[in-house]
């Protein structure tokens, strides 16, 4: 006898997104069995941020009822109607005003809100009002902070291993927007060398990206805005360059990487070797224009992002302190004849000489050991 074989469809449209429904278990159990304010805000700040965030671009579940119960589910544990939250996430990718109407699955969301809440102020009023409504406002705030810092000097990418393990590629933020229904495991595929010259990038994550002012790029702009500290490092920088003059003396073109906020490598090179072709390659546009405030035009100002270990078509190449990419590939594989690469006073690197103890800072000169044939600039 023939048995017939059924094919059992699917449940999920696509199985790895099992992952994320398991995380959401896991969180509305703990909210449960150990509820506490770190837990609430966190919880919250990070469904909103990979699960939920997933589940408005591509629902998980193959059949719609089964998507609308999860939509439920999402709603009570994050304390917020996620058809509003669709809603207002769409037209943000659509640039749009956000337009919440009256629905079925609206309300019943919000019903089911409203009964959790009144529940658990029934069965425990103090941790309500202690625990609970503080942690659920703090998460809604870093939820807002999260939103602004990923769009706050136009959308940015964040690349750090560890935070997209944790938000499940959510730091490929211009790569999300472009291709909004990629599934998230997608994302670093769809990263290229001339996409990444073209947008934002930072080396925070989008919740401390405050921290930015304190960052490298932060005190660029304070010594960009105080003549006197200009004049300091100046000096600082072309004393340590000039201890170095012997071994660069005979390069007759510097492609430097970065450096247009201030560029005072440029300054001092076109002090010190006037015949020097210097060009300065850096991803935003904004710091070339800063740039070409304090250089004449003999100086090539050029949009582009470097990525090592890319040779480049120059006798020196400059690498800079706030150099986005693995900077140990540089020291590896020098993309040119002669690399001075700025790194921390503690990193000491070929020759090299100290630019300022103050700013712990030093300059590294790495020379190639073997000819490696220059390809041309990515733009």
């Amino acid at each position: 006898m023939t048995a017939a074989v059924a094919t059992v469809r699917p449940v999920l449209r696509d199985s790895r997104d099992a992952a994320l429904i398991a995380l959401s278990v896991t969180h509305a159990a703990l909210l449960l069995t150990a509820p506490s304010i770190p837990l609430v805000a966190l919880g919250l700040w990070w469904n909103a941020n990979t699960v939920a965030h997933n589940f408005i671009h591509r629902p998980f579940f193959r059949d719609r009822m089964l998507n609308r119960l999860y939509s439920l589910a999402l709603s009570v544990v994050l304390g917020f109607p996620q058809t509003v939250w669709r809603e207002r996430h769409l037209a943000h990718h659509a640039d749009r005003v956000p337009v919440i109407r009256a629905s079925r699955p609206l309300a019943v969301e919000l019903l089911f809100v409203v009964v959790a809440w009144a529940l658990c102020l029934w069965v425990s009023p103090r941790v309500f009002a202690f625990v609970y409504l503080p942690g659920w406002a703090i998460g809604m705030g870093l939820c807002w902070l999260q939103g602004y810092y990923e769009h706050a000097r136009g959308t940015t990418s964040h690349y750090g291993a560890l935070y997209n393990l944790l938000f499940f590629n959510d730091g490929y933020h211009v790569e999300h927007h472009r291709q909004p229904g990629v599934h998230w495991t997608r994302l670093p595929s769809t990263r290229t060398s001339a996409s990444a010259a073209r947008h934002a990038i930072s080396g925070w994550p989008p919740i401390l990206r405050w921290l930015e002012v304190l960052s490298l790029d932060g005190l660029e702009r304070i010594v960009l805005s105080v003549p006197v500290l200009q004049r300091i490092v100046l000096a600082w920088h072309e004393r340590a360059l000039r201890r170095l003059m012997p071994s660069i003396a005979f390069a007759r073109s510097v492609v430097i990487v970065g450096g247009g906020l201030f560029p005072r490598t440029a300054l001092v090179l076109r002090r010190m070797q006037p015949e020097m072709a210097i060009t300065i390659l850096d991803a935003r546009q904004e710091h070339l224009d800063i740039a070409r405030r304090f250089l004449d035009d003999r100086v090539v100002l050029r949009q582009g992002f470097y990525a090592a270990p890319q040779p480049v078509a120059a006798d020196l190449v400059v690498i800079p302190m706030a150099f986005i990419g693995a900077r140990r590939l540089v020291y590896a594989h020098p993309p040119a004849a002669m690399t001075l690469v700025h790194d921390w006073v503690w990193h000491r690197r070929g020759r090299g000489a100290v630019v300022s103890w103050l700013l712990l800072k030093r300059i590294n000169l790495v020379e190639q050991s073997d000819a490696t044939a220059p390809v041309a600039l990515s733009a």
